[in-house]
């Protein structure tokens, strides 16, 4: 996989390379200009465009715009901006000639600013990718949260997980291991099938790339309707950087506390009038305040953007990921309760491995049949591989001894989707619709090894030696690392697919009706296993001996009432299925359960648009959750968990608040809180979790608020300040309590609030950022289960350099 992405770089380099020389041979021209007020200052970000081309930039903080490598021939230049009339030009351009323009708009510095500000396009009214159609937001009647490329760029983010301390109603449970981090929405895991990048199903293994994303869109709630087989809490979509028609690009060093070391690069720009590229790139190489852990990453993302016409395109992107990192499971438990060791102390083996590549390729087409009709067409591959190799669960008796036995695994997923989305508007009786009609697939395959020590006989299992965790002497009493061979690889393949309808009538100004159903299929074969000596294989048993076929219908409804053009009130229902393991008591595969959603919410545009506050209320309910049997079929007590019944039932109730703006300008917040009660309503009466107790992993509370003020004016121009602070709230880690006490309990954690200070200047084309993390040094932790207790990183530095062309 590695060495396929690679050649793809150097034949996409090759490419560019190709074409600069061509360039270079047709000798083209340029024209540069600068825009400027009535006042006579200069007119920043006014778009400047080559009509009848794909050529377009915006004037810089000068009123300066350039476009080079502009071949010869006669063209139309055009300007304009938010609320101002479009002015052109004629321009003749010459082989090798440098045509100079000066524009002088009506309007003052003063009056331009206003009117952009006017202008401010509210979150609310902007179409987000995840909803597959043009529908702006305030007229979706769930919540949605989409966090930009300022906030990316101002917070300094590197990680998704940072980028989600930003969405409010979405929080970190747990980071296992420091090989996967968990996150809850709304109560729910989100799992690999609810996270997606450019709108196709992702690994979140190895910790996906964000310091070069454009965005991240959130979908609250049920997504069912769109992506089938997802949990109930929310669905993430990365979208990346695209190509652009004009050549920029920025080269940027990032450096901070513990040896953090990572250059940034991103170069675009056009090959020719139809296509252009755009190649992203970080290295990234890291220490940490944990002892014995550092991490090393490299990421790569090219892309092509192909105009075939002015109704259809072709964007070809693809990303490489190589992150190797000491596994890390924290500090341990003694007795079910946090180890007294310090933030630093590391108690995993001192050579424990963590390795993982991560590959995609998509290929995504928009074909426009009219201004009415949209075709969409998404092809995607993503590869990942696992190898793993180390101690687990540092969990101590009371006296705090561990006893550390080996994990040794490795894991290789392969994965295609295929996804095709027809969008439309028409009217039927003087009603107006906008429908999307779509279909999809996914192929999985994963593919799990097993390995055995060295050893006569073969051994699969290795007991590493006691530790004492109120012991730190006796942590790393050995250093050396046994010697493993592949014994078996387990293939476990996966087929889903499913087609949808959904429907937006609008009856009036004020009444929209959002209504669609999903029907969503899924093939589960059963696994081979395949000695990796003998070759000999074995397929694995179930009670019909043949593949687990699952299917089950999505639908949605909400009605939406806007009295005014801000304010958005409306009521959904959506489900979504998911799937469950075992068998029922007749030893038949388990059905899905089925989820059911409502929601209440309002969305609010304030200040002509320059605040948004949004308010949402929900409760789901899953009264079909399966839990081991009480009793077999022939009435003898059952001791299988593999043989389940749906007697089981859970609710999660919650609330929302959202805060983004642009009062003035230069000013960026946003912030928000959020309340969740996630619980078992019903288990069984003597074995089953105690009805009422939160879930483990989910938080009650949450709050997040982040500003950045950049000055425009004065001496103190380009001079940016800001500040985040993030709060989460009570939670519990171990495991919930059992009727009959037979869990090991739970652990109780307490809330707590980090604060992140930030300071920056930019000037010309060079700008640094700061940031002191944690001001306060305050110590936490998110446990997983009883075992992984990772604190939360204390009082950081970190700073960016970047040079911007």
């Amino acid at each position: 996989m590695k060495n396929i992405y690679l050649s793809t770089v150097a034949l996409l380099f090759l490419i560019l390379g190709g074409s600069s020389n061509v360039v270079a041979q047709n000798k083209m021209g340029s024209i540069s200009g600068i825009i400027k007020t009535s006042d006579g200052k200069p007119a920043s970000h006014i778009s400047v465009t080559l009509k009848n081309t794909t050529r377009f930039t915006q004037t810089n903080q000068e009123g300066k715009f350039v476009f080079k490598n502009v071949a010869t021939g006669n063209y139309v230049l055009k300007i304009s901006a938010l609320g101002l009339a479009p002015i052109e030009k004629q321009v003749a351009v010459d082989n090798e000639s440098t045509v100079s323009l000066e524009f002088s708009i009506a309007e003052s510095a003063t009056q331009l600013n206003e009117v952009k500000i006017e202008h401010y396009k509210s979150p609310n009214n902007k179409a987000v990718n995840l909803g597959k159609v043009a529908i702006p937001a305030k007229d979706l009647p769930q919540a949605v949260q989409v966090i930009g490329t300022q906030v990316i760029e101002d917070q300094q983010i590197n990680r998704l997980g940072d980028v989600m301390k930003n969405v409010n109603g979405v929080a970190l449970g747990a980071n296992r291991g420091s090989v996967g981090e968990n996150f809850f929405a709304r109560g729910y895991s989100l799992g690999a099938n609810n996270v997606l990048k450019n709108g196709a199903r992702t690994t979140i293994g190895g910790s996906p790339e964000a310091s070069t994303l454009e965005s991240v869109e959130v979908l609250k709630g049920s997504a069912a309707l769109l992506y089938g087989g997802v949990s109930g809490g929310a669905v993430v979509n990365m979208i990346t950087k695209k190509p652009k028609f004009e050549y920029g690009g920025e080269i940027a060093m990032r450096a901070g506390s513990y040896d953090l070391y990572k250059p940034i690069a991103d170069f675009y720009g056009p090959i020719s009038k139809k296509l252009a590229f755009r190649v992203i790139g970080t290295y990234e190489s890291a220490g940490s305040f944990r002892d014995h852990v550092d991490s090393k990453r490299i990421y790569i993302n090219p892309s092509l953007l192909y105009k075939i016409s002015d109704r259809t395109e072709v964007l070809v992107q693809g990303d490489y990921l190589k992150s190797d990192f000491t596994p890390d499971f924290g500090i341990g438990t003694v007795g079910n309760q946090i180890s007294p060791l310090g933030r630093n102390v590391f108690v995993n083996t001192v050579w424990a491995y963590n390795k993982t590549n991560t590959g995609s390729a998509q290929a995504n087409i928009n074909h426009q049949f009219n201004e009415n009709w949209k075709l969409n067409i998404i092809a995607s591959y993503q590869g990942y591989t696992r190898n793993y190799f180390g101690a687990e669960r540092p969990f101590g008796n009371a006296s705090g001894i561990i006893k550390r036995d080996l994990t040794r695994s490795r894991i290789n997923e392969r994965t295609f989707n295929e996804q095709l989305n027809l969008n439309g508007k028409f009217e039927t009786f003087g009603l107006k619709h906008t429908v999307v009609i779509g279909a999809d697939a996914d192929q999985s395959n994963t593919t799990n090894g097993a390995f055995y020590y060295d050893g006569n006989p073969k051994k699969t299992t290795y007991s590493y030696g006691d530790v004492n965790l109120l012991d730190p002497s006796t942590i790393n009493a050995r250093t050396d690392m046994p010697q493993t061979n592949l014994l078996t690889n387990t293939v476990v393949p996966l087929f889903r697919m499913g087609s949808f309808v959904q429907d937006l009538v609008a009856l009036s100004d004020q009444f929209k009706v959002l209504a669609g159903v999903r029907w969503s299929f899924q093939k589960t074969p059963r696994t081979v296993t395949t000695n990796v000596e003998t070759g000999a294989k074995t397929i694995s048993v179930n009670s019909l001996n043949k593949s687990k076929i699952e299917h089950a219908f999505s639908p949605k409804f909400g009605l939406i009432y806007q009295p005014i053009k801000s304010t958005s009130v409306y009521v959904s229902y959506a489900n979504n299925f998911i799937s469950n393991t075992g068998t029922d008591i007749f030893l038949a595969p388990l059905d899905p359960s089925i989820v059911d959603q409502y929601e209440v919410g309002v969305k609010n545009d304030f200040l002509d648009g320059r605040l948004a506050a949004n308010v949402t209320w929900y409760r789901i309910k899953n009264n079909k959750f399966a839990q081991m049997a009480q009793f077999k079929a022939d009435g003898a007590a059952n001791a299988d968990a593999t043989i389940k019944e749906f007697s089981g039932a859970t609710a999660s109730d919650g609330v929302e608040v959202d805060l983004t703006g642009t009062i003035v300008k230069g000013l960026n917040f946003m912030a928000g809180y959020s309340y969740n009660y996630m619980r078992y309503t019903s288990t069984l009466p003597v074995t089953g979790i105690v009805e009422g107790e939160r879930l483990v992993g989910t938080t009650k509370n949450t709050a997040n608020a982040s500003l950045f003020y950049t000055f425009q004016n004065g001496g103190a121009k380009g001079l940016k300040l800001g500040a985040s602070a993030y709060y989460t709230g009570n939670r519990l880690g171990g495991r919930n309590t059992t009727k009959n006490n037979s869990s090991s309990g739970i652990i109780p954690l307490g809330a707590f609030t980090t604060v992140d200070l930030s300071a920056g200047y930019s000037w010309s084309k060079f700008s640094i950022l700061t940031k002191l993390s944690n001001i306060t040094n305050e110590l936490n932790y998110f446990v997983h289960e009883n075992y992984s207790v990772n604190p939360i990183p204390p009082r950081q530095f970190v700073a960016t350099l970047s040079y911007r062309f």
